[in-house]
């Protein structure tokens, strides 16, 4: 028989304590070993109940979480579920936190909805967590203090890969799609500022709570040469352009003619997801599946991988991020074993195998096939 999970709760308000201990209270395999109210008394309990994970809220008295993350990352790797308020500050420093090493984010509750949403949701993000591979954290090293010494940024060292194609080299239906979960705001960094300008559209579903997505967006834009936006109805993906699924909002693409459209929906979540990756890859196996460059970084459950086993069946190029590289290694480990991936890579060697198998679909003769149907 398997040991409960021990969890420990910090939050500097006991209502909210109660509601996270509420929300675990009838999952067998959890235990709440603890709680604190700010991050001096959970050092020491800590130190006291040896907890397998630790949910954290940011803004707390004597130490903000941020820096008790940093703390923790550094010395005592732990995984770390950020439970934060939807505010443009609290979005904001989840991302921060979660560049810092948290695990997932999640949204605090605010109403009876939230707190039944919380209920059915953090179990299965508590089991991740636990399950997830951690690393020790340097402390960041200071900037250099002479312009371009240090080493060549990830951008370069990947664009020197593979020299990109220019945009009309492409096919106008091309297209990337990427869909993660759990470690996959930073996965989805690494591999975005690494890729070139000119690249086919890239169509991203992330699960992430509201707004979240749109910080992560505007953040990762800034890193990177391709422009990245959270996606809006109607918007059309062209070439050289990125799209983020907002958080609580299924996408779908359908080509129009000059670009592919967007449309967003809130129908039920698919695999506890929405936005859901199966709903984004089956949208596009029915419209361009032979043009797709589809790839599934780390990330619980299974979502994404019927998705990927449809866009196979119609011609579309296929890769996963390795176990090894994965914080978690779930969402791809459902693909390969369905048998719908063509490789395997660690997330260091995504964003070139995107480039190369751009390029590669880019010369090759389109083969529609009809649509293999699957239940997702």
């Amino acid at each position: 028989m398997n040991p409960k999970i021990k969890v420990l709760i910090v939050d500097d308000s006991s209502v909210v304590r109660k509601m996270i201990s509420d929300a675990l209270a009838n999952d067998p395999q959890i235990e709440v070993v603890g709680t604190a109210p700010d991050p001096y008394v959970a050092r020491d309990k800590i130190k006291e109940l040896n907890p397998d994970v630790l949910t954290l809220d940011i803004e707390m008295p004597r130490m903000d979480g941020l820096t008790f993350l940093k703390i923790l990352q550094q010395h005592r790797p732990i995984p770390v579920i950020i439970i934060s308020s939807i505010s443009v500050a609290g979005s904001a420093a989840a991302m921060t936190a979660l560049q810092n090493g948290a695990v997932e984010v999640l949204a605090k509750p605010t109403s009876a909805y939230s707190i039944g949403h919380l209920a059915e949701q953090l179990p299965r993000h508590i089991k991740a967590a636990a399950a997830s591979r951690m690393r020790r954290r340097p402390a960041a090293p200071a900037a250099p203090t002479v312009a371009g010494a240090g080493l060549p940024s990830p951008k370069l060292e990947c664009a020197s890969l593979i020299r990109p194609a220019a945009v009309g080299a492409f096919h106008p239906r091309q297209i990337i799609a990427i869909g993660s979960s759990t470690g996959g705001v930073e996965a989805l960094t690494e591999v975005l500022s690494a890729l070139p300008a000119g690249l086919p559209g890239i169509a991203i579903t992330q699960h992430i709570p509201p707004y979240f997505s749109k910080v992560f967006a505007e953040r990762i834009n800034g890193m990177s040469a391709v422009e990245v936006r959270e996606a809006a109805e109607g918007d059309i993906l062209l070439p050289g352009m990125a799209l983020v699924a907002p958080g609580d909002f299924h996408m779908t693409l359908s080509w129009a003619g000059v670009g592919y459209k967007v449309s967003l929906n809130q129908r039920p979540p698919v695999h506890h997801c929405r936005p859901a990756v199966d709903v984004m890859f089956r949208s596009l196996a029915e419209c361009t599946g032979a043009r797709v460059v589809a790839a599934i970084l780390t990330g619980m459950g299974t979502d994404g991988a019927l998705g990927m086993k449809l866009l196979k069946s119609v011609g579309a190029k296929t890769m996963v991020q390795d176990e090894a590289s994965c914080v978690v290694y779930g969402m791809p480990r459902a693909a390969v074993e369905l048998g719908v991936v063509d490789r395997i890579l660690p997330l260091s060697r995504i964003p070139a195998a995107l480039i190369e198998a751009a390029q590669t679909q880019a010369t090759a003769p389109a083969v529609e096939r009809p649509l293999t149907p699957v239940s997702l």
